[in-house]
Order: C-alpha cells, then sequence, then structure tokens
C-alpha cells in the first residue's frame, strides 16, 4: 500500500472520529436547543442538572420574581429534575392560564416513580428521530435525578394535594371536603372555634412569650376536633407533635436545593453508611415517619367510633354513614386521606397567617392601632368579636388581606402540571411541564398593586370593588389575595372558608386583648425583628412581644 493511500485512509478515519464527535452532542442536545427557543426565557441550564444550581436554598421566590424582571416576561423556565418548570410571576398570567385554561393545568406533576405508560396525558404518537436519538440523554439524566428524588422515597401516598386530577379519586377526595367545609356546613364549626379562641388568649395572658405555641395549639386544636374528634389538653399535644413533625418533613423535602444528592448524584449509588450520605438515612426515616403520621390518627378515630366514645367529626360522620351500611376499604381509604387532608392543611397555612399578622404589628405599631380602634368601637370592650362582626369590621378585614398579599404563608403554593401543550405570549408551555405561580411575585405585580413592597391595609379600602382586572391603572390594589393564595381552577382551596374565619378570629382575639411590641433583649434594649421567613411549602416567623391591650371587664 502506498504512503499516499495510507495517509488518504488515516485522514478519512480522522474526518470519521472527528464527524462522530461532533455529530453526537449536535444529535443528543439540538432538540434541546431548539425546543429552548420558543420556551419561556431564563437562566442557561447545564446539560445533566439543568438549572437546579441555579435554584437559591432560600427565599427563591425573588429570584424567580427578579429573573421575571430580567427577562422582561411574567413566565420564565428552568429546566429542573429532568422536567421543564415554568414559573408565572403575574396575577394577569396567573389567572390566564391557571383559571381560565384549569382544563389543561389542573394536574399535579407526576411522581417520578411512577410509569408513564400508565398515564393517558404523556402517550405520544408521533416522536421525531432526533427526539428519539436523544433518548439516552433523557435516560441518563432520568438515572442520576428522578429516580433518587427524595419525593418518590416516601413512596406512593395518594394525597389529596399529589393526586392527579385524572385519577378516580379526585373527585370524592373533593366532594367530601367540600360537603364539609363549605360555608354552610363551616357554621357549626363556630362555637368550636370561639372556644379554642379563648384557650389560646387565657395561654397568651399567662406565657406571652409562648405565642407561637399558643397559636399552633388553637390551630391544631381546632383541626383535630374537625377531623378526628380529638380533645387537645396541652400545647405538647401528641397530635399537634405529629402535625409538627410531618411539616418538617414536608419542608425539609420540599426546600429547593436541599439536598446534596442533588449535586453529586453518585452518592445514589453508596450504601447508607457510608461518611457524607445521609441522603438514604434520613430518607428511610422520613419514610418511616410519614406512614406513622399517615395512619395513626385514623386508626384512633376508627376506635373510638367502634367503642361508641367518639366525639362526631369527619372521620365519624364518614366512617358511619347514615343509611348505616359499611364502608369498603377502598371508601374508608379515600376518607382516611381527606381527613388527613384536614389535617395537615388546615392547622399549617393557619398557624403561618397568624404568625405573619404578629410580625407584621410588630413593625408597623400604626396599623395595629386602628384596627383595635375599630374593634373598640365597633364590638366595644365588654365581648369578644365573633364571626357576626365580620362585616362590619371593614379595616381589619382589609388588614387580614395585606397580610395574605405581602406575606403569603406558601410563596410558591403547590405545583401545577400542563397535561397539553399550550401556547401563552408567544412562548411554548410543553406538554408534562411543571407550573408553579409564584403566589409572592403575584402579591407584588406592580399592574395590580400600587406601591407593592409597602405594607398598606387601606389598598383594600379605596373602592368597594372586590376585583379588577390587573393592569387597570386606575383601580388597583383591587385583586382580593385570597383570589391568589387559596389556589387556581379544579384546586381551589375546599377549605379556604373556614380558614379565613379561623384566621379572623384569632387576629381580632389578639388586637382586643394584646399589643404586639418589638422583643426586648437581656440588657433592656428593642430588638427590631428581621422581615424573613423559614423557606418551605409554609413559612414561619420569629421575634415578637405581647402585652394586655385590654379586658373583658
Amino acid at each position: 500500500m502506498s504512503l499516499s493511500l495510507v495517509h488518504t485512509a488515516d485522514n478519512m478515519l480522522g474526518a470519521v472520529i472527528l464527524g462522530v464527535f461532533v455529530l453526537i452532542p449536535i444529535v443528543l442536545f439540538y432538540p434541546r436547543t431548539r425546543r429552548r427557543a420558543d420556551l419561556p426565557p431564563g437562566p442557561p441550564s447545564q446539560i445533566l442538572t439543568g438549572n437546579t444550581h441555579h435554584v437559591p436554598s432560600s427565599e427563591p421566590w425573588k429570584a424567580y420574581a427578579n429573573w421575571s424582571q430580567i427577562y422582561g416576561s411574567p413566565l420564565i423556565h428552568l429546566h429542573i429534575s429532568n422536567k421543564p418548570t415554568i414559573i408565572i410571576n403575574s396575577a394577569r398570567a396567573a389567572l390566564d392560564l391557571l383559571d381560565t385554561r384549569s382544563n389543561i393545568y389542573s394536574d399535579r406533576p407526576h411522581s417520578p416513580s411512577s410509569s408513564s405508560s400508565s398515564d393517558p396525558t404523556t402517550q405520544n404518537k408521533h416522536v421525531s428521530i432526533a427526539s428519539y436519538l436523544s433518548r439516552p440523554l433523557a435516560w441518563l439524566r432520568r438515572g442520576l435525578f428522578s429516580s433518587w428524588s427524595p419525593r418518590a422515597i416516601l413512596g406512593d401516598r395518594p394525597s389529596v394535594f399529589s393526586t392527579s386530577v385524572l385519577h378516580s379519586r379526585f373527585k370524592k377526595y373533593r366532594k367530601l371536603l367540600q360537603t364539609s367545609l363549605n360555608p354552610r356546613a363551616v357554621k357549626k364549626y363556630r362555637d368550636l372555634m370561639e372556644n379554642e379562641r379563648l384557650t389560646m388568649l387565657m395561654g397568651l395572658l399567662q406565657k406571652p412569650d409562648e405565642f407561637f405555641q399558643h397559636v399552633r395549639r388553637n390551630a391544631g386544636a381546632i383541626i383535630l376536633n374537625v377531623a378526628y374528634g380529638w380533645q387537645v389538653t396541652s400545647n405538647d399535644d401528641y397530635f399537634i407533635r405529629l402535625m409538627e413533625e410531618a411539616f418538617v418533613i414536608h419542608n425539609s423535602i420540599n426546600k429547593p436545593s436541599g439536598w446534596l444528592v442533588e449535586f453529586f448524584p453518585i452518592l445514589r449509588f453508596l450504601p447508607p453508611w457510608f461518611p457524607g450520605n445521609v441522603y438514604k438515612r434520613r430518607a428511610a426515616v422520613y419514610k418511616e415517619r410519614m406512614w406513622h403520621i399517615d395512619n395513626v390518627p385514623h386508626r384512633w378515630a376508627k376506635e373510638q367510633i367502634a367503642s361508641g366514645t367518639y366525639t362526631e367529626s369527619f372521620s365519624s360522620q364518614h366512617l358511619r354513614p347514615e343509611d348505616g351500611r359499611d364502608v369498603d376499604v377502598e371508601e374508608e381509604d379515600v376518607i382516611k386521606w381527606a381527613g388527613g387532608a384536614l389535617y395537615f392543611g388546615g392547622a399549617d397555612t393557619t398557624v403561618a397567617s397568624v404568625l405573619s399578622f404578629i410580625l407584621l404589628m410588630t413593625l408597623h405599631p400604626d396599623v395595629q392601632k386602628r384596627a383595635q380602634e375599630e374593634i373598640d368601637r365597633v364590638v366595644g370592650k365588654d365581648r369578644l368579636p365573633t364571626i357576626g362582626d365580620q362585616d362590619n369590621l371593614v379595616y381589619v378585614g382589609a388588614l387580614i388581606k395585606e397580610v395574605l398579599r405581602f406575606a403569603p404563608v406558601a410563596p410558591l403554593g403547590l405545583p401545577h402540571r400542563a397535561m397539553d401543550e399550550d401556547t401563552y405570549m408567544g412562548h411554548r408551555i410543553p406538554r408534562g411541564a411543571t407550573v408553579i405561580a409564584n403566589i409572592w411575585a403575584i402579591g407584588h405585580d406592580e399592574e395590580v398593586y400600587d406601591q407593592p413592597h409597602t405594607f398598606d391595609p387601606t389598598r383594600f379600602l379605596r373602592s368597594s370593588s372586590s376585583d379588577s382586572e390587573p393592569g387597570n391603572t386606575t383601580n388597583r390594589a383591587r385583586i382580593d389575595p385570597r383570589k391568589l393564595v387559596f389556589g387556581y381552577g379544579k384546586r381551589v382551596c375546599p377549605g379556604a372558608h373556614f380558614a379565613d374565619q379561623s384566621v379572623f378570629l384569632s387576629v381580632t382575639g389578639i388586637l382586643a386583648l394584646f399589643s404586639i411590641s418589638k422583643c426586648v433583649d437581656e440588657n433592656g434594649q428593642v430588638v427590631t425583628p428581621r422581615f424573613e421567613f423559614t423557606t418551605g411549602i409554609t413559612r414561619y416567623v420569629s421575634c415578637a412581644y405581647l402585652t394586655v391591650y385590654g379586658s373583658l371587664g
């Protein structure tokens, strides 16, 4: 063979090898680059980790809102855990998509451990060659990220909050909860709410520095009685501690970038005893504890019903139907998980709302004083406000709305899922994308609220109208925050009316009897609390001090 032929062969081989190395990235990564062009804007992602490294571990909602300003779009796109994620940062976009197009956006993201073949919404009728060739990368991402998801480690829990809108249980859950939490049904809980409020206020009089425990006990006592007939007798109640444990677990799991394995996927393959691999050890503990939390309250309620010593509750009402029949296994499981939704959803958001109110009153004594003056004028000083006073306490109502707007208890709400591909403002929203409403950004949307970073309840007194369209500059600040924070479309919280009355009674009771002020340290120096919250599904606040304001004669 001549030297020229050898050189020609070497050149051809080199060209082929070079071509392969050039072609493989194009084939694998081109589909993603092409798709990215018509998605909403967002920070550039990395090949394997996507945008996981961009998500702040603290207050990510503020980063999302800032990106929306940087990119000039109410929607931003991130690639997290092998899934496209769309963040909604404006009121108009949230209402347009999650309300008006609720038939597309009322689903929840599916568990990474579930099989897509069993999901009727994920069947692709046409797969392009480029998409097919890019599957190895998708499989690699899925193997590295999805299968070790902390959420999946907890198991396939048919929770009310995560159940697909396509699942047969969805309508059953909604029917049970709406029957028990509609405005007419909530009236029968007023005596319970007012009695437990009195217990909370007595606790605050005796130990005002333990306001967190008293507020937590109040919310827990109400919802545990409603759900199971359980009577809370102390701040250290066993079931309240179970609730608190569940909140800690959920906040840990849902904390953005909170798991080291997100950045070092190799930890997935290491044994639990390996130094530094706390991920598997913690996940195993979480799974065991959540099973306990999910089942113990329900089992206790069943035992009380069987013994005939039960207190009427959601559980007793549905486990002992009026027609006298026995409920089957499936029906009982639906009742158990619906009761659990009351148990978890009813207490945590109420506690966070009242604690946010307390913090904001330490920072805005003028607002507190005006609310107290209204209560003294409308209600008097010889009794506590009741639900019957709600319509007449206009400023207090505006104050509660402003708390919900300014410091939403669930800044990112619960995620939605796009069941079909959609287009909004020229941007494509892929089928199967996780869609998150940034409630904090929506509550601070300048198109809706004048000076949104200023705490000002009077913004809700400027018109008799309760709603307006985003962008109406002549009547801004008119969207009732409750329309934004209690969910959208078919996912609107069925307990919104219950929560509204519970928060109203707690807030007015505290205002009627106490003045809330800043803490004083051991040196007698006034401490101004920082306006910061824990990061999780719901948020909690820090230091405040309560002193006696009024009396009941």
